[in-house]
């Protein structure tokens, strides 16, 4: 029988199923009640996990799901439309999770003619997925097992074409650490709620794609017309020539003057240091080139080179979430460092949110002697790199008892530590913070408490209203602090601060939905 043609305008039409305990792979049509119900991106990753997972499945269980999904707008001639989301039971959490990332893959998985990729069970040798258009195979990994995800992608590159778009898991992964990242594009991670250790439970690598397809719309001029058009009207947003010169990095100075940054593991919300580790810092010490993701008009990565003491590598980054936890939590005092940081999680593939957050919980539990260096193996301290570079390794590789426990993530590790660090332990539902300390930001802390997959600012922003009193949009707040602009001053009002969250719930997983980026 003929394979039915796609009607589904904006959709490749069709839902990729891999079975990696049968070896079975097969596909599904999209259905048009699913694109009209669920629309794509985390709508799809949501109904798809409701549906077809047991509430009891174990994170690292051959039962739980792991999902790529797309949107609409994916793969189109969009601004930003190169966003992929994921979805699984969450290692961290226990919970529901999903992860996104910008890059090339989306696109490329609609152009092989999938809108969704659901893969299940657990491969009985390290493997990688390899799809092609219509071919689609489980491949041995020996190659690739146990190298940095930035390592692996390059020697995967190398094997296959570069016109492959890849992504891969480090030792981490690997060793399921709880809080381990999918990276791709040698610096887009989906980081949060450890997503790359379900990818290791299963045995998978790196899943690697190349697309020759193309997706229906109504009208291919219209289409065309539409995205110049919106291109345009990007241009023309006060925020855009903001955003482009320091990434999210611009708003570092900015968060620090209104008491809204995380200090030595959210013990103080200011640092003295915030000029040494700001976006302007990036620009002169680290940054060679813009890098920006699939049909993105605002190039807010900063591909760079940094050096320390410790050693020098390409990477791309920092972005303000890595600055704040690195350079605030940690205590670390110059973007070189809080560069080598990030390098270092990307490459062994962790979070770097959260990566940093346990790594500063250590050091507080350390400093208050309820744990030892006989414990963890040597001395550890705020502000010092070798401390940091040597938790990372220690927790990344499960390198000795307390480096399996500091794998867990923060929850995990003061539930079993106690003597109070609990209190201090910071997280939500067992996902660390992200980047913003909220004694002065009562709005922010409800979105942090009520966000569904733990304490992430993605699912509501709403920092601008605590400290300006407005729905400020973040694009004026990176302009107004990369020009050093000091009208934005705590008023922590928390006026309406619930009404100002359920908004922002609503209206921003809009994007998730759409496959684009915020």
């Amino acid at each position: 029988m003929a394979e039915k043609i796609n009607t589904l305008n904006g959709y490749a039409g069709k839902i990729l199923r891999i079975d990696l305990s049968t070896k079975n792979i097969s596909t599904e049509p999209l259905s048009e009640k699913m694109c009209d119900n669920f629309i794509g991106g985390r709508g799809f990753v949501a109904k798809t996990l409701y549906e077809e997972l047991p509430p009891d499945t174990d994170p690292f269980g051959e039962n739980n799901l792991f999902i790529i999904a797309t949107g609409p707008l994916s793969g189109h001639f969009l601004p930003a439309s190169g966003k992929t989301h994921f979805g699984s039971k969450s290692p961290a959490t226990g919970g529901y999770a999903d992860s996104n990332m910008g890059g090339h893959f989306g696109p490329a998985l609609k152009y092989a003619g999938y809108d969704m990729a659901v893969i299940t069970g657990k491969s009985d040798v390290p493997s990688y997925l390899f799809i092609e258009d219509g071919t689609i195979e489980i491949r041995p990994a020996d190659a690739y097992w146990g190298k940095g995800s930035l390592i692996c992608e390059e020697m995967m590159k190398t094997d296959l074409g570069e016109e492959f778009q890849i992504l891969t898991i480090g030792p981490a992964g690997e060793k399921l650490v709880k809080f381990a990242c999918i990276s791709h594009d040698f610096g887009r991670q989906a980081g949060r709620t450890g997503i790359g250790a379900v990818l290791g439970s299963k045995n998978i690598k790196a899943i690697a794609v190349k697309g020759t397809g193309s997706i229906p719309v109504d009208d291919v001029e219209k289409a065309f017309a539409r995205g110049k058009e919106a291109f345009k009207q990007v241009a023309q947003k006060p925020g855009f020539k903001g955003w482009t010169p320091q990434g999210t990095a611009g708003i570092t100075d900015w968060v620090n003057e209104v008491g809204a940054f995380p200090a030595k593991n959210f013990q103080t919300s200011h640092i003295d240091h915030s000029q040494l580790i700001n976006g302007k810092k990036v620009l002169e010490r680290l940054k060679i080139t813009d890098k920006g993701c699939y049909c993105c008009p605002t190039p807010c990565g900063k591909y760079g080179h940094t050096k320390t003491a410790l050693g020098s590598a390409y990477m791309e980054g920092p972005e303000f979430e890595t600055i704040a936890l690195f350079g605030g939590s940690c205590m670390l005092k110059s973007i070189e460092e809080v560069a080598y940081a990030n390098y270092l999680c990307d490459e062994l593939g962790i979070d770097t949110i959260s990566g940093a957050s346990v790594a500063a919980f250590a050091i507080e539990c350390f400093e208050k002697k309820l744990i030892t260096a006989e414990q963890i193996g040597r001395d550890i301290e705020f502000g010092d790199l070798e401390s940091i570079v040597y938790l990372l390794n220690l927790m990344s590789l499960r390198q000795n008892e307390m480096g399996d426990l500091l794998a867990c993530g923060v929850k995990i590790a003061s539930d079993k530590i106690k003597q109070g660090s609990e209190k201090f332990a910071i997280h939500v539902k067992g996902l660390e913070w992200t980047g913003y300390e909220c004694r002065n930001a009562p709005s922010m802390m409800l979105a942090y408490m009520t966000a569904d997959v733990g304490a992430h600012h993605n699912r509501a922003w709403v920092l601008g209203h605590d400290v300006v009193g407005a729905a400020t949009n973040v694009h004026d707040l990176i302009t107004a602090g990369a020009a050093g602009d000091k009208r934005a001053k705590a008023v922590v009002s928390g006026k309406d601060s619930a009404a100002f969250v359920i908004d922002s719930q609503h209206t921003r997983p809009a994007f998730d939905l759409l496959g684009c980026c915020r």
